[in-house]
C-alpha cells in the first residue's frame, strides 16, 4: 500500500507579526519597538508608546482598531486646552463688578506703568503697576464709554463743508504786509477747504507773493490790469478781476469779499458755509467822526431779513444797507444762471460808475430780487462777527530819512 509522507519544514509553522509567512521578512521599526519594548524602554516611554502606537486586535477579525488611541488623543488635547486657559481666570473675574452692557470693548496699547518714587539717597525708579490695571503683554483690555466713542466717531466721520472763496484786494502802502499777515493768520485757523484770492493792481509784487507762499493755505495771486488813468475805486476793479476768474474756472463755493484792513472772527467763516444762495449779517464800524460805533446790516426774525440798520442820511436811499464785508453768496450764481432762474446771463460785476457807497447795493441787486431770497446769519442776526474800523491814516508815511525802493523793501540810509 502506497504511503504519503509529508516533508517537514526546518521552520515551525507560525504566523509572523508582519503578516508574511517568510522567515526572512524584515520587520518595521514600530514592530521592533513593540518586540523589544519590555527590555529596552523606560516606564514613561512605555506609557506614551502604549497611548499612541499600541494596536488592539478585534475579536471578530484580524484587522486593527484605532478607536481607543483616537479617544486618548482627544482627551489629551482637551486637557491641554484647559491648562492653557487657566492663567486668564483671574483676568475674567475683574469684569464681574463692571456693567458692560452699555459699553464697547477696545484694545488699547499702553506703555508700562512706571512710578517715579524717589527717596533720599535713591535715584532709581520703582516700576509698580496699578492695582486695577490688567495687562496682557502690552495690551490692556479696557472699557470705552459711549461719549468717548461718539467723539472718536465724529472725528473719523469728518466731512468737509463748502469751500470758502475769500477775495482780498490789496495795494502798496506802509501797512500792507501787516494787514496781509494778520488776515492770513486768521484764514489758517479756518477749517478747510479755503481758497484765498489776492488781487493787486497792474503788477504782482514779489513781497506779496512771498507772504502768500509762506502762509500755508491755498491761494491764487491775481493782477488787475486797467489802462484807465482815472480809476474812481481801485477795489471795484480788483474784485471784478476775481469774479471773472471764478466765472471762467467755474469755482464752486461761497464767495466773500474780505478787505485786508478789517477785523474778522472765526465764527463768521464757519457761518458762511451754511449759506445756500445769499447770506448777510450786521457789521460794526466807526462813524466818520470816529468817536462812536455804528451798526450797518440786516434786522432779522430768525433767518428771515425784515429790515435794515442805517445811520447816515446820505445812504438811506440805498435799496440794501449792507457793507462790502457784510454779505456772501454762492459762486454758482456767476456761472450757472439756469440753476438760480436768473432772467439774463449777463455777467455779474460791480459798477464803477455809481456814487461812492452804492457799489454794494447795485451789486446785490444783480444777485437777488428782494429780502425774501436772503438768509440772515446767524439766526436773529444778533452777533457782530466783523468790524470795519478805518483806523489807517491817509497820511501815514515811513520815518524821516527812510525811502521806499520797491513795494515793501525799506532801506535805512547810512550816515
Amino acid at each position: 500500500m502506497a504511503s504519503i509522507r509529508r516533508t517537514l519544514s526546518p521552520y515551525n509553522d507560525r504566523s509572523y507579526q508582519n503578516g508574511s509567512n517568510s522567515p526572512f521578512s524584515v520587520q518595521s521599526p514600530s514592530q521592533k519597538l513593540f518586540s523589544h519594548g519590555r527590555t529596552t524602554l523606560s516606564p514613561v516611554r512605555r506609557f506614551i508608546t502604549g497611548i499612541f502606537f499600541q494596536r488592539h486586535y478585534s475579536r471578530k477579525s484580524n484587522q486593527f482598531s484605532w478607536r481607543k488611541s483616537l479617544l486618548n488623543c482627544i482627551l489629551c488635547f482637551f486637557l491641554g486646552f484647559l491648562l492653557g486657559m487657566a492663567p486668564f481666570n483671574n483676568d475674567f473675574s475683574e469684569f464681574k463688578h463692571h456693567d458692560v452692557r452699555n459699553s464697547d470693548f477696545s484694545f488699547e496699547v499702553k506703555p508700562t506703568v512706571v512710578n517715579g518714587d524717589k527717596s533720599v539717597g535713591d535715584l532709581g525708579f520703582d516700576e509698580r503697576p496699578k492695582k486695577n490695571d490688567v495687562f496682557v503683554d502690552a495690551v490692556e483690555l479696557a472699557v470705552v464709554q459711549r461719549n468717548e466713542r461718539d467723539e472718536i466717531k465724529k472725528m473719523l466721520d469728518f466731512a468737509p463743508g463748502k469751500q470758502l472763496i475769500v477775495v482780498t484786494p490789496t495795494y502798496n502802502r506802509a501797512t500792507q504786509a501787516y494787514y496781509l499777515n494778520r488776515l492770513g493768520q486768521v484764514l489758517r485757523l479756518v477749517r478747510p477747504p479755503v481758497l484765498w484770492i489776492v488781487v493787486e493792481m497792474n503788477a504782482a509784487s514779489m513781497e506779496t507773493a512771498d507772504i502768500l507762499r509762506n502762509m500755508g493755505i491755498m491761494y491764487r495771486h491775481l493782477v488787475c490790469v486797467n489802462n484807465s488813468t482815472d480809476v474812481k475805486d481801485r477795489g471795484v476793479h480788483q474784485r471784478n478781476t476775481a469774479l471773472e476768474h471764478i466765472q471762467r474756472h467755474k469755482l464752486d463755493g461761497i464767495v466773500y469779499f474780505a478787505d485786508d484792513d478789517n477785523v474778522y472772527s472765526l465764527e463768521l467763516f464757519e457761518s458762511a458755509r451754511e449759506i445756500s444762495r445769499f447770506g448777510t449779517w450786521p457789521v460794526g464800524m466807526l462813524a466818520q467822526s470816529k468817536n462812536k460805533a455804528i451798526l450797518e446790516g440786516p434786522v432779522c426774525n430768525g433767518s428771515q431779513v425784515i429790515g435794515w440798520h442805517t445811520n447816515e442820511k446820505s445812504k438811506r436811499l440805498r435799496r440794501f444797507h449792507v457793507d462790502m464785508s457784510g454779505f456772501a453768496f454762492n459762486s454758482t450764481i456767476l456761472w450757472d444762471p439756469k440753476r438760480w432762474h436768473r432772467p439774463t446771463s449777463y455777467p455779474i460785476r460791480q459798477l464803477d460808475t455809481v456814487k461812492e457807497g452804492f457799489q454794494e447795493t447795485t451789486f446785490i441787486e444783480q444777485i437777488v430780487e428782494d429780502e425774501g431770497q436772503m438768509e440772515g446769519v446767524p439766526l436773529g442776526c444778533h452777533k457782530v462777527m466783523n468790524w470795519h474800523l478805518h483806523l489807517e491814516s491817509s497820511e501815514l508815511t515811513y520815518p524821516k530819512g527812510w525811502m521806499l525802493q520797491k513795494n515793501l523793501d525799506v532801506i535805512i540810509p547810512s550816515n
